[in-house]
């Protein structure tokens, strides 16, 4: 088979490539760093061409015209994660929000929940046998483009070639746009140096043993924590994502994974975010292999890595325990994500620590400050982590140890964790709840 004429055989603009997609189509848009920046640029100047175009996407990093008004009636987006670019619109009933555990998000399109007409992927060169790379978002990608009736993909020679299940075979894909220009970076740590973030991450680290396995989620405090894990020795990796601050961990001789159970010597992973030094880094690596959401996620694979450490945030946590993720009392505003994959993964593992850190406060947009731990969640608020599965909460006043505590234990265990400005208002509270 010769894959070169294969290829050049498959070649369009993407103008030509958007135009096959018409009107009520479902649309799936590969997202995180991988968004192909040409191919959605020229779906916005052909929308108003279009009628009732469904984009279903996680994820997504950098703008989002395609979800802006002037998209209403041509394309709505239906995401099953809010990511900041996309959550007006979703407020604003312009969007739709699907709820998924992300364990699971592939399987709605690969299993027909949610057929997909045609997916916009983002890939890398075809190496000699003709494989390309998805690159660094293979997690949420993979299953859905190769479940799509028309794969369109733009192969972009800065992409990175990363290994693992990450592979799709250039006969597979339908138009190819060949592109060249850097994959969008998104910073993981804008806000190092925070004091509160790092007291938080120091409680984190010190929960964490020599031998984990890892998974780290996005925001400020999982980042932290790797500044405080220099003193550890032989660290793994298992994680939807990472970002930069694995790196200088592995150059250390920290993160070696020479004592994970399975998938030993190697850093497992569903996608990238981070700069191009991540990217540069990953591209050929063999420590890293990248492998679909549906396993990576799945917590009975998670389960399967002893000492398994779970670090996931929180909007708010009540007296009981339940953790609220993924709204603002009824405002939606993120999703479910892994947080419940990897904290039932890391319970059911042999030495597990599943964490939930978060601040003990928040800062209103009129400056009031108000407690994250709380005696009863918002109503309307979502139970992302229930009361069942939560073990430990952490805060810059300490950690809350949960499993196994009756719930006097625990609201006793959450107020000493909260702020002090709320810890008397929480006790008289939780004593008129019969908490204590």
């Amino acid at each position: 088979m010769d894959f070169n004429k294969i290829y050049q055989s498959r070649i369009v603009t993407a103008e030509e490539a958007i135009h096959k997609i018409q009107s009520g189509m479902r649309v799936f848009l590969t997202g995180n760093c991988s968004v192909p920046q040409k191919l959605v640029a020229e779906l916005v100047n052909y929308a108003p061409e279009l009628q009732n175009v469904e984009i279903c996407q996680a994820l997504s990093v950098g703008p989002a015209e395609y979800a802006s008004p002037a998209m209403e009636g041509h394309l709505r987006v239906n995401t099953m994660f809010i990511s900041a670019n996309i959550r007006k619109a979703v407020q604003e009933g312009r969007a739709d929000f699907t709820p998924v555990l992300l364990s699971e998000f592939p399987l709605l399109f690969k299993q027909k929940t949610l057929p997909i007409d045609i997916a916009l992927i983002h890939l890398s060169r075809p190496d000699e046998h003709g494989f390309c790379s998805y690159g660094v978002e293979v997690g949420l990608t993979k299953s859905p483009a190769e479940s799509a009736k028309i794969i369109i993909a733009e192969v972009n020679q800065q992409m990175p070639r990363t290994l693992g299940d990450a592979f799709i075979h250039i006969s597979r894909v339908h138009y190819i746009v060949p592109t060249d220009y850097p994959i969008p970076e998104m910073i993981m740590s804008e806000e190092g140096g925070n004091e509160l973030v790092e007291r938080i991450a120091g409680f984190v680290a010190d929960l964490i043993p020599d031998g984990a396995t890892m998974q780290t989620g996005i925001g400020a405090i999982p980042d932290a924590v790797l500044k405080f894990l220099y003193s550890k020795r032989d660290l793994g990796v298992h994680s939807e994502l990472f970002s930069d601050g694995v790196i200088d961990l592995v150059e250390a001789g920290v993160i070696t994974n020479a004592r994970r159970s399975i998938h030993t010597g190697k850093i497992t992973a569903g996608f990238l975010i981070g700069s191009k030094r991540l990217f540069n880094w990953a591209d050929n690596n063999p420590m890293l292999e990248m492998h679909p959401t549906e396993y990576i996620n799945d917590p009975f694979i998670i389960a399967q890595n002893d000492r398994m450490v779970a670090i996931n945030s929180a909007i708010e946590v009540d007296l009981t325990g339940q953790v609220c993720a993924d709204s603002i009392g009824p405002k939606l505003y993120s999703g479910v994500g892994g947080q419940l994959d990897f904290i039932y993964g890391a319970s059911r593992s042999k030495g597990g620590v599943p964490i939930i850190a978060l601040p003990s406060t928040t800062t209103l947009r009129d400056g009031t400050l108000v407690s994250k731990i709380v005696p009863m969640l918002k109503q309307g608020a979502g139970v992302v982590t229930s009361r069942n599965h939560v073990r430990y909460v952490v805060t810059e006043y300490g950690v809350a140890e949960l499993y196994g505590k009756t719930i006097r234990q625990r609201a006793q265990a959450l107020i000493n964790i909260a702020h002090p400005q709320f810890r008397a208002e929480m006790k008289a509270k939780a004593k008129e709840l019969n908490y204590l």
